[in-house]
This record gives structure tokens, sequence and C-alpha cells, in this order.
């Protein structure tokens, strides 16, 4: 018989809340504790699951409930901090939400931290669990469309750290293990719009490049118009011979490629798991075999950086390249593109430029 795990969430939120819902509906988990700093949370959460113990503080709940695994599902700045706090617990597992926090650097001392303490690792990017685009990477594995080129995104209604940081980890798993070389990107910022708990932007576009040549463009913001009607999300998937549509979480995707010339709608069953049950179940799977995967949070560590670096782009006007951490943002630079040149100041003639 398998063996059930005690779980405990910090943070009531709506990552918590995914967490709490799989967690209930898993044979492999008893939801025992959760804690947040707001009453009416708790009171909530208390509604929901009666006999689940609550508390103020993640302190509180450590120093009295111990548990075999923690979610960490507060709002990011605090994710290092109390993943730090968790693994001074006797912990089979941990669960820490995406993004893995507001920056790259501390994303990354949230990663380093669970790997030094040897402990499976769960985030949430449910993309990459999901029956449907499951089949869509193996399709591209097995080459269906020939080699994939081109990853196309329009999110309306979302931001690129909210939404985008999903797209982009389901992007960056798409690449196995061909490894982003820069991003470049403009964002729109005059409204003045957060969403939880992070200030966002109005409109941007995100372009990304791989090693291979593999492109990424990714339009997010509060008004995208999306290609096809009745969409809130689309992805294009463009290969060498061939591309595949798909809609973000619905379960279902098109294909036009030689053995479909006129292109065919695939429906897939979803079944009855949620993501999070699907990414704590795998994380089960894991502390039964004690032998942790980190491909999906070091993917979503990529993806941070790719999230933070396209911010970062914004601000300073140019490309931002990879790994973050050994990027070094250029001198201001006085040239305003697109207005005459009057030959004074220097520079450099475009059309006196060496061969690559």
């Amino acid at each position: 018989m398998d063996r059930v795990y005690t779980a405990a969430v910090i943070g009531a939120g709506t990552g918590g809340s995914l967490s709490m819902v799989g967690l209930q509906a898993s044979p492999r988990f008893t939801l025992t504790a959760v804690a947040d700093m707001r009453p009416a949370a708790l009171e909530a959460v208390r509604a929901r699951y009666p006999g689940v113990r609550t508390y103020a503080s993640h302190e509180e709940l450590f120093a009295d409930c111990p548990t075999d695994i923690v979610c960490v599902s507060t709002w990011p700045p605090s994710h290092l901090e109390i993943t730090r706090a968790a693994l001074a617990q006797p912990l089979t597992g941990i669960l820490v939400e995406k993004p893995l926090s507001d920056n790259a650097r501390d994303g990354r001392a949230v990663l380093a931290a669970v790997q030094a303490a040897g402990l499976p690792m769960a985030t949430p990017h449910n993309l990459a669990v999901a029956p449907h685009s499951l089949e869509i990477m193996a399709r591209i594995t097995a080459g269906e469309i020939g080699a994939l080129r081109l990853i196309e995104i329009e999110c309306g209604g979302w931001d690129i750290i909210n939404a985008g940081i999903h797209w982009l980890h389901f992007c960056v798993m798409l690449a196995g293990g061909d490894p982003a070389q820069w991003v470049l990107a403009a964002v729109d910022q005059g409204t003045r719009t957060y969403r939880d708990g992070m200030q966002v932007e109005t409109m941007a576009v995100t372009y990304v490049q791989f090693a291979s040549g593999l492109r990424v463009v990714m339009q997010t913001g509060d008004y995208v118009h999306i290609a096809e009607p009745g969409k809130s999300t689309l992805f294009r998937l463009v290969g060498t011979a061939g591309t595949i549509e798909f809609y973000a979480w619905e379960p279902r995707y098109r294909v036009l490629n030689a053995a479909h010339p006129h292109g065919e709608l695939f429906e897939v069953t979803a079944g009855g798991r949620g993501g999070h049950q699907r990414q704590l179940e795998n994380l089960a799977a894991q502390m039964d075999a004690g032998q942790p995967d980190y491909t999906i949070p070091a993917a979503s560590l990529t993806a941070l950086e790719l999230c933070e670096g396209a911010y970062l782009s914004a601000r300073l006007g140019c490309l931002v390249t990879l790994p973050l951490d050994a990027f070094t943002p250029p001198a201001p630079v006085e040239w305003a593109p697109g207005q005459p040149y009057s030959g004074q100041g220097g520079g450099r003639n475009g059309r006196e430029l060496p061969a690559l």
C-alpha cells in the first residue's frame, strides 16, 4: 500500500488554495495544517476543511505541527525565507509555487537550497503535466512538424510574470537542453497596473532566442487581440514541416502537417485530476523512490530569468544575454534610432559591419 504523506500549506491565496484542493483530492496525502497571516483566509480554510489546523504564521505551524511535505504558496518575495525555514524541518519533500521568487537571484537560491538538502521538489507549472500538452510535447519530440523553429504566444488579460512565466516555462520544456541565449522586450507601463501582488505592464512583446535559433515571440497584456475568436490564449508552434496550435489550458490542439494537410483538431480526455494534484502525486512518486527530479523546477528558474530579463530589457532599452547572473548592463548610450544622423558624435556605419 502506498504511503500517505502529511502536508502543510503556507499561504491560503490562489496557489495555496489549488494545493489544498489537490492534496484533499489525492489518496497520497492528508492535508494537515495551513498558515496564513490573514484571519479571514484562515476562517475560509476552516469552513472548507474542518479538522485542518490553522496558524497565523509559518513559524507557529512549523513549531507545533511538523509534516512530511510543505507547500510554499505565499507571495514570491517571501519564498526564499520560508523555503529555508521549511528545510530546517525534517521534511520528505517540498512544493514551491511559481515564480520561485520575484527575482532570478533569489529563485536560484531557492532551488539550490532544496537541491543541497537532496529533497524531491515540485513547482506547479501545470502545462508540464497536462495530458494535452504532454501529447503536444511527444509530437514535437517525434518530429511530426519537423524541427521546431518558432513559438508564437498571444495572451490577453495577463502579464509576463504572472502568466507569461507559465508560457515561457513550457517553451523551455519544448526546447529541451537547448539553452536560451538572450531576451529583448518592449513594455508599456502607462496604466500603473498591478496583479497578484506584482506591478505589471499594460502591454508587452517579449522575444527570446535559443542557441539553436529557435525563437519565441510572446505578446501579453490587458487587451491583446487574439487571432482566433473566443480564445484568451493562443500558442502557435511552427516547425519546418507543419504547425501545432493550442489554447493554454484547453484540452485540445490542432495539427497541420503532411498527415493532416487540412488541419485536424484533437480532443484530449483531461481526466479527473487537476494540475496541482498531478504535480503533487509526481512529488509523492519521487519521495517513494527517494529520487529527486529537478527538471520542472530548473526550467522554472530559466523561465524566471527570461521574465526578469524581459523587464530588464524594457527598462534599459537593450538586449539582455543569459544566464542573467553573467549579464552586465551596458553603459547608457545617447542614441535615438529613427532620427537623422548628423555625421557628428561617433557611431559605426551599419553598411560596413563585418560578416557574422
